[in-house]
């Protein structure tokens, strides 16, 4: 019989697979297992890297780990807070901006001088009990030059985290305790880099009104001037924290003030410190601290208003 050949149905074929004979050879034979790591390697292709176990396979005898040098533990995780948590945030994080842009802030014109400061980068310098007009500041006065935050890397840092983003700052995660020196190296490329840092200088935990040295090491590695700032509340409640963190009243008056800290005066570390803390504790008078009577020690426990000995009601410090 002559003509084409017919072809034969998927389903008369029951779905095998051709011989190998009627198929074209055109793949070359595979090497025998015993000689595979003796052939040689080909070019990786683009997106290999060349450190895969298929280019460098892993050698028969693997050196064995030296005793001197134990291996380093994994960096420790920055808490976050994401999803319901940080929608809880949002309301809140829009009070506290009306909050804040409610005050009434005066600063003389060598102040305001200092505060628009905008040539270079600069380390934002207060004590950790002031914290609350950090984003204020930067709104205020340093619009143009994103600000980045030193934050612990604790579950509270993370809510702080979270609240600075609302209110438009930025956060490098760390403390002095953890992740300190990864923190201060990226404080460092933070200021190369042409953005400001703020630093708590008595942060996190203490003690209260003592500057550590930690952030003029920063400012000195990034040959970074520090901007020292002060701040005096009309009036405000305290909170029963280690620091007496201030909440200042809604539409009440603050008296700022800054000082620009030159880098040529961090040379020495030891009197830089000394001289920092020093202005700092003149830029920022605590009167209530310097008008407590020393026999109410024990009611000076409880929260009190600015610039009285009126004791806060607990309700109000919430």
């Amino acid at each position: 019989m002559t003509g084409k050949p017919r072809l034969r149905s998927k389903a008369a074929t029951g779905n095998r697979i051709p011989s190998r004979d009627y198929l074209p050879a055109i793949t070359s034979p595979r090497l025998p297992p015993r000689d595979y790591h003796r052939a040689t390697p080909r070019l990786a292709r683009t997106g290999v890297s060349a450190t895969t176990a298929r280019l460098n396979p892993p050698p028969a005898h693997p050196p064995a780990a030296s005793p001197a040098s134990p291996a380093s533990p994994p960096p420790a995780a920055a808490h976050e807070i994401a999803g319901w948590r940080r929608a809880l945030l949002w309301p809140l994080g829009l009070l506290l901006k009306a909050w804040g842009r409610s005050l009434r802030f005066e600063a003389s014109p060598e102040d305001l001088r200092a505060y628009l400061k905008k040539d270079v980068p600069v380390a934002i310098v207060l004590w950790h009990n002031r914290l609350f007009l950090a984003a204020e500041i930067v709104r205020r006065y340093r619009q143009g030059r994103p600000a980045y935050a030193l934050v612990s890397a604790s579950q509270d840092g993370a809510w702080l985290t979270a609240f600075f983003s609302l209110a438009g700052m930025r956060t490098v995660r760390g403390s002095s305790s953890r992740l300190g020196r990864e923190a201060a190296t990226a404080l460092v490329e933070v200021l190369k880099a042409g953005y400001d840092v703020g630093i708590t200088p008595d942060g996190p935990r203490g003690p209260c009104y003592e500057v550590k040295a930690g952030g003029i090491i920063v400012a000195r590695r990034a040959h970074a001037p520090m901007l020292l700032i002060g701040a005096e509340f009309e009036s405000a409640w305290r909170l029963r924290s280690w620091d007496r963190f201030y909440l200042p009243k809604p539409f009440s008056r603050v008296r700022m003030r800054c000082e620009v800290v030159t880098t040529d005066q961090l040379a020495d570390r030891d009197a830089a410190t000394a001289a920092i803390q020093a202005r700092l504790l003149a830029l920022n008078p605590d009167r209530q601290l310097a008008d407590r009577p020393a026999s109410g020690a024990r009611r000076a426990d409880r929260p009190q208003k600015v610039g009285t000995n009126e004791p806060v009601p607990p309700a109000a410090t919430e």
